[in-house]
């Protein structure tokens, strides 16, 4: 395995890590009319190995016309660390995975059950993601006092901040 992809794997590792304990994402979507939209999702599973994030969602709502319209969307997680995904969405109907992803949480949200054919899985497959950690901890003080005192830009050799390519070939 060459070093360049160890990396990558180690970046997608990295990525994963990241949004583990993050349980919503913002989805967003592009509208007939160009407009960004974002929405709050409840992430059901990341399968960064697999290249998948799944997500729960119906039919009949705005989101999935945009999707349907134009698959590419961005999640964004927030909470300890700031991580940006853009990719492809697509609709998946399987209902044994639905069924697997299911509880009273979604249940209560979209006020139906499992086996509604409105109900539809996302699947999102990320092409590209970008990063930056963040908290106040001496490494993030030191990383922004060494930018500040370098006459490098904060972009240049930044430890906090990274961007995945997860198709090697798209770089």
């Amino acid at each position: 395995m060459s070093d360049q992809t160890s990396e990558n794997q180690e970046a997608i590792k990295k990525i994963k890590d990241l949004i583990k304990d993050e349980k919503v994402a913002m989805l967003t979507t592009v509208s007939p009319e160009g407009r960004l939209l974002s929405r709050p999702m409840h992430t059901k599973d990341v399968e960064l190995d697999k290249e998948e994030i799944w997500f729960i969602t119906e039919k009949d709502t705005e989101k999935y016309r945009d999707i349907e319209r134009n698959p590419a969307v961005n999640l964004a997680y927030a909470g300890n660390s700031y991580v940006s995904i853009s990719g492809t969405a697509e609709f998946v109907q399987d209902d044994k995975k639905k069924k697997e992803y299911w509880n009273k949480i979604v249940e209560k949200v979209l006020n139906t059950s499992a086996d509604d054919p409105n109900v539809v899985l996302v699947k999102v497959t990320p092409e590209i993601a970008e990063y930056w950690e963040s908290g106040i901890n001496v490494k993030t003080v030191k990383e922004f006092v060494k930018k500040m005192a370098s006459s490098k830009t904060i972009e240049e050799n930044n430890d906090l901040k990274d961007t995945v390519h997860f198709d090697e070939d798209t770089k």
